[in-house]
């Protein structure tokens, strides 16, 4: 056990991160998501959910300060809407950890699925929140 670091991050995990460049992005994905598919480094954060998971990783992790939107989640398909309550829950820990970070960025369902492609990784939880996947985009570390 380390200090400081939240008991919800696994050894994989925590080398994962490490080992991202700045650039480098990280999906963690709702329970449905499906990241096995998408990316061949899927790691498993089964039981655990986003909000809790995105609270023990903004500590250690410097979000890309040169994007536009170094946050972002995947949009409602046409017609389908999306709980408000999800994304205000990720917005309150990124507000937490990086209360400069612009707005959530919003990306297309299949335009997700490519953008996961070329993750760094992909972090499958057990969250069952629609719509609940968030792409972390790594910064500089200052």
């Amino acid at each position: 056990m380390l200090k400081g670091i939240s008991p919800l991050l696994s050894p994989e995990l925590l080398a994962t991160l490490c080992r991202m460049g700045h650039g480098d992005s990280i999906v963690l994905a709702d329970a449905h998501f499906p990241g096995h598919s998408v990316n061949a480094n899927t790691l498993r954060a089964d039981g655990l959910l986003i909000p809790d998971l995105l609270d023990g990783i903004l500590p250690l992790f410097e979000l890309d300060g040169y994007l536009e939107a170094p946050v972002a989640m995947m949009a409602p398909m046409p017609g389908d809407t999306a709980d408000p309550a999800v994304e205000a829950a990720y917005r309150a820990v990124i507000d937490r950890h990086a209360p400069a970070t612009p707005p959530i960025g919003k990306i297309e369902r299949f335009a997700f699925y490519e953008t996961a492609k070329q993750a760094f990784a992909v972090v499958m939880t057990g969250d069952t929140a629609k719509y609940g996947n968030i792409l972390l985009t790594k910064g500089v570390t200052p």
